[in-house]
């Protein structure tokens, strides 16, 4: 086990510090810069509540972003954004128009032996 005095450990920029218990109850450790710093009990609790929200917030993002009616929802909204350009509508017209004038000639071609 490292002792008191040892340096703290670095994961990425955040400094990992060994806390301790001072005489009036508080949180106390060394920061990276060798600092003592104090954080009462309120403060832990507040940190606690805001990482449990950030928590939560990713969870929710991840589950939708893997929800099968999300997808669905996003696909259906991108498809309706790609149908309102004129150009797509000019697009799906023509195409239409073609199928209806190939079906139009082969029942035409049918009829006519």
């Amino acid at each position: 086990m490292a002792d008191k005095d040892s340096h703290p450990q670095s994961s990425g920029a955040v400094a990992v510090t060994r806390p301790t218990r001072g005489a009036d109850g508080r949180v106390t450790g060394k920061a990276a810069n060798g600092r003592v710093t104090r954080r009462d009990s309120d403060d832990i609790v507040a940190e606690i509540d805001r990482t449990r929200q950030n928590l939560a917030r990713t969870i929710d993002t991840l589950a939708d972003r893997v929800s099968p009616s999300s997808n669905v929802r996003r696909l259906r909204e991108r498809a309706s954004e790609q149908l309102a350009k004129p150009e797509v509508q000019l697009a799906a017209l023509a195409v239409g128009l073609a199928v209806t004038g190939v079906v139009i000639l082969r029942i035409w071609g049918r009829r006519r032996t």
